[in-house]
């Protein structure tokens, strides 16, 4: 009977009175549920329907957001009211938008009709080049080594280069869906902006009242952490993107590469991407540059090493600083895993994703620690001192 009486005083000691035994007996309760009502397909259908229409504004609206909002602060501190300040901005923007269509656009639209009427050129140059390295005495004792047949590898690039053509036309009808819904998304984006830099503030307050009053001083910590490391990653990484673009296209006019516009923009937008990204944009200006003449390539390559030492050096460090505490290779590998994951939507949202994701996970786990009482250090108590 006392043996009886010992196991259940024990068993509500360590399993009915452990506050993380409890969350878990819920969160597991709650996985059970989940796992239940994913079996119905009505149940969630509609819900994923209405997240996979509204995540693509909504990601949009709060990427221009966090780059808009300290510009609509500081007007608002210069004693301009909110929504004067925002119709202002939006005038801004509108009149930027109209200069760049009228400017930039025809050239680029120029560029970029060159740059597809001379792909086959293009393509032929790179097999010429391939076939003149090939045929170097170098090469023929490689060749014979390896037992590798040069127009073997030029029928093999051929066919590859005709696959990825083919299975791009393919897909022209996808693309064309997508690009309507993504065309539909950006339409709504001005008025998603416009109600959360007018009333964004008051989001936290609101998410405030349905959470549980013991818990709402950590979880205001939380959502402020999460708040500094999105907008720290979204303005620094934009901005480094920028620069970047600008000083490749400052860097191929000197040099007087072709299409230096386009090339400079791909640069910029595909720098968005930490680490992978200049690693793709370099691709096309590598070979434009080797198809214009050896020293141009030479040229290319000395101009895209520069921006990437001042931007690894000089601009990155001052904009994005330490802000986001995580490793290169962590980075590199939360992109790859993302990618094949969600596609380029998760190559996109990887980062600040990861960084949201490591707040919660650093604040859950200190909480683990102060409730479960596992990683307090006892204090070894001192040995009585003896007075003589």
């Amino acid at each position: 009977m006392e043996r009886t009486r010992l196991w259940s005083e024990r068993f509500k000691l360590f399993f009915l009175n452990n506050r993380f035994v409890i969350f878990l007996l819920v969160l597991l309760l709650i996985s059970l549920n989940i796992f239940l009502l994913s079996k119905i397909p009505y149940v969630f259908t509609p819900l994923f329907v209405l997240i996979k229409t509204v995540i693509l504004p909504i990601v949009l609206s709060g990427i221009l957001f966090y780059l808009l909002n300290p510009l609509v602060n500081f007007l608002e501190k210069r004693k301009v009211k909110r929504i004067y300040s925002i119709i202002l901005l939006y005038l801004l923007i509108i009149g930027l938008i109209v200069l760049i269509v009228s400017l930039v656009i025809p050239v680029i639209q120029t560029q970029i009709r060159e740059l597809i009427r001379n792909i086959p050129a293009f393509y032929d140059g790179i097999v010429n080049q391939i076939q003149y390295w090939l045929g170097g005495d170098v090469s023929k004792q490689i060749q014979h080594t390896f037992s590798i047949n040069p127009n073997d590898l030029v029928q093999n690039l051929s066919e590859k280069g005709s696959s990825i053509i083919n299975q791009t036309f393919t897909g022209i009808g996808g693309f064309l869906g997508a690009l309507t819904e993504t065309i539909l998304s950006i339409v709504t984006v001005p008025f998603i902006l416009f109600y959360l830099l007018k009333d964004g503030a008051k989001l936290p307050g609101f998410i405030m009242k349905f959470v549980p009053v013991t818990l709402r001083s950590q979880t205001g910590k939380v959502m402020s952490e999460m708040n500094h490391q999105i907008s720290s990653y979204i303005r620094g990484q934009i901005i480094v993107s920028l620069c970047i673009g600008i000083l490749l296209y400052i860097g191929y006019q000197i040099i007087g590469l072709d299409y230096s516009l386009v090339l400079a923009i791909v640069a910029s937008c595909t720098s968005i991407v930490p680490y992978l990204g200049p690693a793709i944009a370099i691709t096309p200006a590598l070979i434009v540059a080797l198809v214009t003449s050896p020293f141009m390539l030479l040229k290319m390559v000395i101009v895209w090493t520069i921006v990437q030492l001042v931007e690894g050096k000089l601009i990155s460090p001052q904009i994005m600083g330490k802000s986001l505490k995580v490793h290169p290779i962590t980075i590199i590998f939360v992109i790859l895993t993302a990618g094949k994951l969600f596609g380029v939507v998760g190559i996109l949202l990887a980062v600040p994703g990861y960084a949201v994701l490591k707040v919660i996970v650093t604040h859950l786990f200190d909480w683990f620690k102060v409730s479960s009482n596992l990683y307090e250090t006892k204090k070894a108590t001192e040995p009585p001192v003896i007075k003589p």
